[in-house]
């Protein structure tokens, strides 16, 4: 990440909802970001991430904060982890999915004239709005595609990505940040040995 470019918020680039949650701590060396201030700020990010639901006025569960950043810590550890082939400790991932897990519930539609089902987010608790981050979280690292995380190339950058691309070869978190750095740097050293 360049040390010049400021992200006001956290950066969604990692093609995975459980990577860009990760990457709301960002920075360049020792220098860390956090985009997580407060209930609000997590409650902010989950909105951009259209994972939050309508929670009609009702005010944010005390804890989101504290919790958010407990998640986002294990989520990191989980996936280096996955990445290197180790355990890693899995107690409060499994806590925010048990605890946050949506009700079904089957209910008849009267518009259209039959059942449907219908899912309940728990917006009381702040394990029930970062369910859908642990989700992710799972669906990711049990995936056949999770071969395809990287880690950004820049010796400085800590961001998270999912290459999707086709060829499977992205090197950096984005190529306007680090990856235009990164060139400008080789180029600039090829120069110098000239």
């Amino acid at each position: 990440m360049n040390s010049d470019s400021t992200f006001s918020d956290a950066p969604f680039l990692a093609d995975n909802l459980a990577l860009d949650f990760i990457n709301s701590e960002y920075g360049v060396d020792d220098k860390r970001h956090d985009c997580f201030i407060d209930d609000q700020s997590v409650a902010d990010w989950l909105s951009r991430a259209e994972v939050l639901p309508d929670i009609n006025g009702q005010q944010l569960p005390d804890g989101l904060l504290t919790e958010a950043r407990e998640l986002r810590d294990t989520a990191r550890n989980i996936v280096h982890a996955a990445i290197s082939g180790a355990p890693a400790e899995l107690a409060v991932i499994n806590r925010v999915l048990e605890v946050g897990c949506p009700i079904r519930k089957l209910e008849w539609h009267d518009d259209v004239q039959h059942f449907r089902i219908a899912v309940y987010q728990n917006t009381r608790s702040p394990s029930g709005l970062l369910w859908p981050i642990a989700d992710a979280l799972v669906s990711l690292i049990t995936s056949e595609k999770f071969e395809f995380v990287r880690q950004c190339e820049a010796h400085d950058c800590i961001l998270l990505f999912h290459d999707l691309s086709k060829s499977h070869r992205r090197r950096w978190c984005s190529m306007a940040t680090c990856g235009n750095r990164m060139k400008v740097a080789a180029f600039r050293s090829r120069k110098k040995t000239d």
